[in-house]
């Protein structure tokens, strides 16, 4: 069977499986285009095991990484859902207080990579929180599949809350200084893009690919890092509206445009991951939080 390269699979493919992820088709109708482009010796089969996620030899800093001190804690999300679990990291060799970053996973719950990236920022120099808004519907499920119908069932407002909540709680936190920025994907880019508009007090936001907000706007006063990818034509569309009302606002931002890449081009673990973008768009945020928090 032909090996896959990146190279092999056409922008439509990557394209495709935007709206898969993002439940603007269903499995069956996702197979059914897919196998359209099972042509010269691919395989449907070999195409959806190419640009499924792997979580297996992805990982970057695993969860046992003597680097850094990690466990799972829960806190409460009254205006959300309750009770909410989520990954506590920070380095091992930590003297003292630190500041804090909440973060956002995508619409799948608090999966092995969004685990991952909460771990590579704490390497950093920060203690970070990773909440899994899935918590209430039993955690996320082990896979992406299920972990996006799950929290389908949630409301998203809700899951708002549950996030404001966690930048309560780490702010409160005693390895914390109080200074907390919020760093989100895809669902969580637009996350951090609220929580901006909903906290006073929050240090610094940093959305990838996130959908903008549209009202309150005015209320941000929050530095902004806005990463963008070239090819999301989906949540590009938003941006010049959101751009206007920043300058027309004052609200202190830097946006990055990232040619030639797709939605959910920082995750690693897929095939619409792009190094060089990915790296760059990573030290910008790291950068970031550190003229902003530290």
């Amino acid at each position: 069977m032909k090996k896959l390269k990146k190279e092999d699979i056409k922008q439509e493919v990557f394209d495709l499986y935007d709206d898969y992820a993002h439940n603007r088709v269903n499995r069956r109708l996702f197979l059914d285009k897919l196998s359209t482009y099972a042509v010269g010796g691919i395989t449907v089969g070999s195409l959806l095991s190419f640009i499924s996620p792997d979580y297996v030899k992805k990982i970057q800093i695993k969860q046992e990484d003597p680097r850094l001190t990690t466990e799972y804690i829960t806190y409460k999300s009254p205006k959300g859902g309750g009770e909410i679990k989520a990954l506590l990291s920070k380095p091992a060799d930590a003297k003292g207080k630190l500041p804090g970053i909440v973060v956002v996973h995508e619409n799948r719950g608090l999966n092995p990579h969004i685990e991952d990236v909460a771990r590579r920022a704490a390497l950093a120099g920060f203690v970070t929180l990773a909440p899994d808004a899935l918590t209430p519907l039993g955690g996320y499920p082990g896979n992406d599949d299920d972990g996006r119908e799950l929290q389908s069932q949630r409301d998203r407002d809700e899951m708002l809350e549950d996030f404001i909540a966690g930048y309560e709680y780490l702010a409160k936190a005693s390895d914390c200084t109080g200074k907390v920025g919020v760093v989100g994907f895809c669902f969580g880019g637009w996350i951090s893009n609220m929580m901006a508009v909903r906290i006073p007090d929050l240090a610094a936001a940093v959305p990838f690919y996130g959908g903008q907000p549209t009202e309150d706007i005015d209320k941000i006063n929050a530095p902004l890092l806005l990463q963008y990818a070239g090819l999301d034509e989906r949540v590009n569309a938003g941006w010049p509206a959101y751009e206007e009302a920043l300058k027309k606002y004052g609200t202190e931002y830097k946006a990055h445009m990232y040619a030639n890449v797709n939605h959910g081009f920082h995750n690693d673990t897929t095939p619409r991951y792009d190094r060089e973008a990915a790296e760059l768009a990573w030290q910008r945020t790291i950068d970031f939080f550190k003229e902003n928090l530290m």
